[in-house]
């Protein structure tokens, strides 16, 4: 087994960045992640989440609405799958998509934390659009 103290100086400069630009986000000082993305997932889960990272800061859209998009015979349910498997939450904004009837539905780090992060995103649109 090789000996870690042989490895070299550990280097974080992409944990750095993704860091920094978190902080950003919860400072409401970021609307979107200027990262490369990499996520390990099949085809149709690519397609979700490429399809997810263009819902707009502060809004939201449905599983149905998002499967609607992918067209051919594509579920809400295949589509809450997708986004369960979702490796980078808020990278990908998965707290993004709703139910049908607009009820905040699973989320990796629980329903009242994807409320928090609406809230914040919300927060920010009208802090942002607030009259002068």
């Amino acid at each position: 087994m090789p000996d870690p103290a042989t490895f070299g100086p550990r280097r974080d400069e992409g944990f750095d960045e993704a860091i920094r630009q978190l902080d950003e986000y919860f400072a409401g000082q970021r609307r979107q992640f200027g990262l490369s993305l990499a996520p390990r997932g099949d085809k149709f889960q690519h397609s979700v989440w490429n399809l997810v990272q263009q819902v707009p800061y502060g809004h939201t859209t449905t599983y149905g609405d998002l499967a609607g998009r992918l067209g051919g015979d594509v579920t809400a349910q295949q589509v809450g799958a997708a986004m369960g498997r979702n490796p980078l939450c808020i990278f990908i904004p998965c707290h993004r998509v709703l139910g049908s009837t607009g009820k905040l539905t699973g989320y990796a780090g629980g329903v009242g934390r994807k409320r928090h992060l609406l809230d914040l995103e919300q927060s920010v649109v009208h802090r942002d659009h607030a009259p002068l």
